[in-house]
């Protein structure tokens, strides 16, 4: 073979890897890491027992141009990967991904339950030091009636700043994720609420832009007026779709029609088909010079989730780098 032809080989060879390494290490992007939650596998893709594919879903992340992804089911899926902590750290360090946060749960708005929390909390901040993880994305506890809410978010509000304390001695900040199926933290007045009754200090927000949009909140004015206080948040395309056929998942799992679940995954879209102003929140986050993590939480994927993310990692790169990164 001549040298010409040798260079020309190995420049065809090089250019496939040059552009995986630019997408695994988010070349150009001094600002913003990418994620994605597992819980779109162990919630749709995964059945409830045995063990885990869990290296497929860290190839899926790696291959598709992510940093890392939000660990979902902790601690009972620890059991379920089927590898060791010591196993996990060489896997996710051979694929150069991270850990971003996990989610964490508890009654916050139960005084009886409140050690029990805790507790709870510093095995998880505990796990996400190890991983080098600095957030914990906060969910709050199960919906009351109405006329109770308003005391049950005071009580919780009050947990909450302490458990900001708590996180801060293992490094770590914690936020209010909202939820829009059946917990406390749901509508525009209830995450207005619970932002003015915690400190700003202790405690942050982590939304979630899916659960926005199905609770019918104004998203770019709660992005404007409380930016300052993101450390990590789902930015999810939506658009309404009623479940009116019925729903085979992967895992088996069959959602009848007509069921709020199933309406919801239906709600959740690739980027770019969904009704959410992905580009105006991008541009938000210029103005307040956001660093930090911004994860894709998807629930269901129409075709795979390889190739969600792919059309994802798309569109994140056509039209929203060249807002922010």
């Amino acid at each position: 073979m001549k040298r010409r032809e040798a260079l020309a080989a190995m420049a065809a060879y090089l250019g496939p890897l040059r552009q995986h390494a630019e997408a695994l290490y988010g070349a150009g992007r001094p600002n913003i890491k990418w994620c994605m939650s597992s819980f779109l596998w162990t919630s749709t893709m995964w059945q409830d027992t045995g063990t885990l594919p869990y290296t497929e879903m860290l190839d899926v992340i790696r291959d598709t141009g992510f940093d890392g992804f939000r660990f979902t089911g902790w601690p009972g899926v620890l059991n379920r990967i089927g590898m060791d902590l010591a196993q996990l750290e060489k896997e996710l360090s051979k694929r150069n991904l991270r850990i971003a946060t996990l989610s964490f749960s508890g009654a916050a708005d139960d005084p009886s339950k409140h050690a029990e929390v805790e507790k709870s909390a510093r095995a998880a901040c505990e796990f996400l030091k190890r991983f080098g993880a600095t957030e914990m994305v906060t969910f709050s506890p199960r919906r009351v009636n109405k006329v109770l809410e308003r005391e049950h978010i005071r009580i919780a509000c009050e947990f909450y700043n302490h458990l900001g304390d708590v996180c801060a001695e293992y490094g770590i900040r914690t936020g209010m994720h909202n939820h829009s199926q059946g917990q406390l933290i749901e509508t525009q007045d209830e995450i207005e609420l619970l932002l003015k009754l915690t400190d700003p200090k202790k405690f942050h927000w982590c939304p979630d832009t899916v659960h926005l949009y199905m609770a019918n909140c104004d998203i770019i004015g709660l992005f404007k007026k409380h930016a300052h206080r993101l450390i990590f948040f789902d930015l999810v395309d939506a658009k309404y779709e009623y479940q009116k056929d019925e729903m085979r998942l992967p895992n088996g799992k069959v959602e009848k029609p007509g069921s709020h679940n199933g309406t919801f995954m239906l709600g959740n879209r690739d980027y770019g088909d969904g009704e959410v102003d992905l580009q105006g929140i991008m541009r938000i986050l210029k103005q307040v010079k956001y660093k930090g993590w911004i994860n894709i939480d998807h629930h269901y994927s129409r075709v795979s989730p390889r190739n969600s993310f792919e059309r994802c990692m798309k569109y994140i790169r056509e039209k929203m780098d060249p807002i922010y990164s």
